[in-house]
């Protein structure tokens, strides 16, 4: 009597993002045949040139900030001359052992999560993957002595994970050595003495905010008449104020034309012709997704104008065997929100239980100091009528530890539906407001009322005290 082995299905996943890594160690713990295909390294551009090092630039930037308002406690550094005397130290930044450490730590987390693939069962080919047909990926990998070797990986699902490249302006093009993408300032050996910043969206205003507190004079070039036009209001405004009060030029309404090189730096010439000079520029005017010519539209794989990979809420395209995740896609540009692609596409592809991903849900943040976080629906929507909602808003001034640390700038906002008092959204201005919007994200996405998350117990005094307190002050009368 013969028997029939079931073969296991085979997944093939195309960049070794956020996305990419999450879909393919869900895969193989769910017994499927996983290869991953790479270009760069496991974590993808997320991990080595983005989010890891940026953010590591961004928690020294913090230190120094630290040390710097030290003096507003109480806490006083002094060194001694050769008379003796006391003198207070300035606050210097080795920018050069800053980039090593930081390059360092995203290749130890490159590592990290190569092996964690490896021990999970996958395969890793190093190379440039396109798809041929809706089946199968071609990889090119190293030159061999008679050109490039490839090598054909079948699948029975394909997840698209290639991310995306910061965009290249004809008329500021990149050098790495004066003008610089996001992904080239880490070849910087010295703090710059000035440095343009040419957007004032998230990475534009998050690099600006760095490299202030690192000791460099930043001229923020912004086309709207706020920075971080797409975020809160008032949110928007109390980075701004920082900004400005820090020593940053803010040029609102202005819109950079061409950015060249001269013999001592760069020059900035604006569409009315005024020119500003710099000795470094850093070009932050959006991404462009990695998804031309690797085959997706002869895969059947609709893409937006943009070039984007348009996806449902499990990450399926429109080719039914194929999901995508990440930058690449429509959905919103964040590693949380990739990881979570990934893993929602393989419980999809495998036949295992799935949570359809709600962006409404999705806390995101934005790491100038102090931080930026929301989730859920926005005071905006609910102003225009989009969503029925209450709004409340206290300053973090008022709050005991925050006077205690010295924070004189943010707030705690909550929305919550009218009527019911289901909390539906939040925004924090803090310090750590990564941390602090993680109780309002939880209340969202189990539709909590403002009365269940007062009645939650929190520390006195501690920052997250101020969540409660808005709460509090919401309260629904029945």
């Amino acid at each position: 009597m013969a028997y029939e082995f079931e073969r296991k299905q085979r997944v093939a996943v195309v960049g070794g993002g956020p996305g990419g890594y999450e879909a393919a160690i869900a895969g193989a713990q769910l017994g499927a045949d996983v290869t991953l295909v790479e270009q760069v390294g496991v974590g993808g551009s997320a991990v080595i040139t983005d989010v890891v090092p940026s953010k590591t630039l961004i928690a020294v930037a913090e230190a120094t900030n630290a040390i710097g308002e030290a003096a507003d406690l109480g806490v006083q550094f002094f060194s001694r001359n050769e008379n003796g005397r006391p003198v207070r130290p300035e606050v210097a930044v080795n920018l050069a052992q800053v980039n090593k450490r930081l390059l360092g730590l995203a290749r130890q987390q490159s590592e990290d999560m190569r092996a964690n693939l490896i021990r999970a069962g996958v395969k890793i080919i190093s190379g440039h993957g396109r798809l041929d047909g809706p089946d199968s990926v071609v990889v090119s990998t190293s030159a061999g002595p008679e050109g490039t070797d490839f090598d054909q990986v079948d699948a029975d699902t394909i997840v698209i994970s290639v991310g995306a490249s910061p965009r290249i302006l004809p008329s500021a093009v990149p050098d790495g050595e004066r003008i610089f993408t996001w992904t080239q300032l880490y070849s910087l050996t010295a703090v710059p003495e000035h440095l343009i910043v040419v957007g004032s969206g998230v990475t534009g205003a998050e690099f600006a905010s760095a490299y202030t507190a690192l000791g460099s004079k930043v001229t923020l070039i912004s086309s709207r008449d706020q920075v971080l036009p797409g975020e809160d209001a008032d949110a928007a405004a109390v980075i701004e104020n920082v900004f400005k009060r820090n020593g940053m030029t803010v040029l609102s309404k202005s819109r950079a034309d061409s950015v060249e090189r001269t013999a001592a730096g760069v020059v900035a010439t604006l569409s009315d012709g005024t020119k500003v000079e710099g000795t470094h520029c850093l070009m932050a005017v959006g991404s462009i997704p990695n998804t031309k010519g690797i085959g997706l539209e002869e895969a059947g794989i609709q893409l937006s104008d943009s070039g984007h990979i348009r996806v449902n809420r499990v990450a399926r395209t429109s080719a039914p065997n194929i999901y995508a995740a990440g930058d690449c896609t429509t959905f919103l540009p964040l590693a949380s929100v990739a990881s979570m692609q990934g893993r929602t596409a393989m419980f999809h592809a495998m036949g295992d239980a799935v949570n359809p991903t709600e962006l409404r849900n999705v806390a995101s943040n934005i790491f100038t100091q102090p931080q930026i976080a929301t989730v859920g629906w926005t005071q905006r929507q609910i102003e225009e009528g989009i969503a029925q909602g209450d709004i409340y808003k206290l300053p973090l001034a008022s709050n005991p530890r925050a006077k205690m640390m010295g924070i004189k700038d943010g707030f705690v906002k909550l929305f919550a539906r009218t009527g019911s008092g289901t909390v539906i959204g939040g925004v924090v201005v803090a310090p750590n407001a990564s941390e602090l919007i993680f109780p309002i994200a939880l209340a969202v996405e189990h539709r909590l009322t403002v009365d269940q998350v007062s009645r939650a117990f929190t520390v006195y005094p501690s920052l997250s005290g101020s969540i409660s307190d808005a709460a509090r002050a919401m309260h629904i009368v029945l």
